[in-house]
């Protein structure tokens, strides 16, 4: 009787511990400096999204250096394309804590606080939304800004704000939250300066001046690219040329990312979901196929722009693309896009 009481009191053990549900697997990739998936040699950061083989409403996800030091921590909608939710706080390499943002479906909400790199108190900026021709825009307002002096420059938003970021540099005058006047600056990395004139917040013009002397006169800092032959082209070439597998049943999204170069062409694509089947390659080969875009613009010159795109499989009927959108480098709204193209 003991060796069966034994016996029954193993399988009983073991049937318990392999009944126990699996913790939720996480996923690692690794990113280059515009964010598209890369190695591990060439990255430089990367991102670890907790529960990605799980269904779940939000995401958490952290970031990290190449030194494995912790650079932000947050939560997303979407597990293939990051889309900001909840609250969002990023740090310097040496552990100091950078910036504590809040977002909402994407979009930056309430106040944000940011610090220099010694952990002294650099600025505080609120968001607010707003209706502008009949559509809600989030607005910026610059409430607070210290120097690196600790010295406080703007003060309930009025002041005069002089502000460097790595290789990012301007200054000029803060009036009721919003950059008025003339403002001047540079990017050391990509070697160019910079005049710009406001009305409080609002973008006048601005022209910039590269390192041969070039100038470049702009009315838009920030212009996206777009296909060649128009955004409607590109949306009945994607649904006429893809391939869809003729497997019965066959349906879901699809999500590709890719970078449009200084050139406008589509490169760094990476297949960031599919549904099996080769979806993920006939996606690239299509979206390679359409050829050139017109490159976007940072300030006047071509910049090289990250961007995502799902498309939706179904077997019966065509494949239905949604409209490309910008990785969140890009579609923060908060008025600094300088600072978000940094790395390009």
């Amino acid at each position: 009787m003991k060796p069966i009481l034994r016996l029954l009191f193993f399988l009983l053990i073991s049937f318990k511990l392999f009944s126990q549900p699996q913790a939720p697997v996480s996923k690692l990739v690794y990113l280059d400096s515009v964010g598209a998936e890369t190695s591990a040699e060439n990255s430089k950061y990367s991102r670890l999204v907790e529960g990605y083989f799980s269904d779940k409403e939000r995401y958490s996800f952290k970031e990290f250096y190449k030194s494995s030091a912790v650079k932000l921590i947050g939560t997303t909608l979407n597990k293939d394309i990051i889309k900001r939710d909840g609250q969002f706080i990023s740090y310097y390499e040496n552990g100091k804590k950078q910036s504590v943002q809040n977002y909402s479906n994407g979009k930056k909400v309430g106040k944000e606080f940011n610090w220099y790199e010694n952990g002294n108190i650099k600025s505080e900026i609120e968001y607010v939304t707003i209706k502008k021709n009949k559509e809600e825009v989030t607005e910026a307002k610059i409430n607070n800004f210290w120097n690196p002096e600790k010295e406080q420059t703007v003060k309930d938003g009025n002041g005069q704000m002089e502000e460097s970021q790595d290789h990012f540099y301007e200054k000029g005058e803060i009036k009721n939250g919003q950059k008025n006047g003339v403002w001047e600056g540079k990017n050391l990395k990509r070697k160019y300066s910079f005049t710009e004139s406001y009305s409080e917040g609002v973008f006048i013009s601005g022209t910039s001046t590269d390192e041969n002397g070039n100038k470049f006169d702009y009315k838009t800092i920030l212009e996206k690219p777009f296909p060649a032959k128009g955004i409607a082209h590109f949306y009945r070439f994607l649904g006429n040329r893809y391939q869809i597998p003729k497997v019965e049943g066959l349906s879901g999204k699809v999500y590709v990312g890719f970078v449009i170069d200084e050139d406008g062409n589509p490169t760094k694509l990476r297949i960031l979901r599919d549904i099996g089947y080769g979806t993920g390659e006939e996606a690239v080969k299509t979206i390679v196929s359409y050829g050139k875009w017109v490159p976007g613009k940072n300030r006047g010159m071509p910049v090289a722009v990250l961007y995502s795109i799902p498309i939706t499989i179904q077997t019966k009927g065509r494949t239905n693309s949604i409209p490309p959108y910008e990785n969140e480098i890009n579609n923060t709204g908060n008025g600094y896009q300088e600072h978000l193209l940094k790395n390009f």
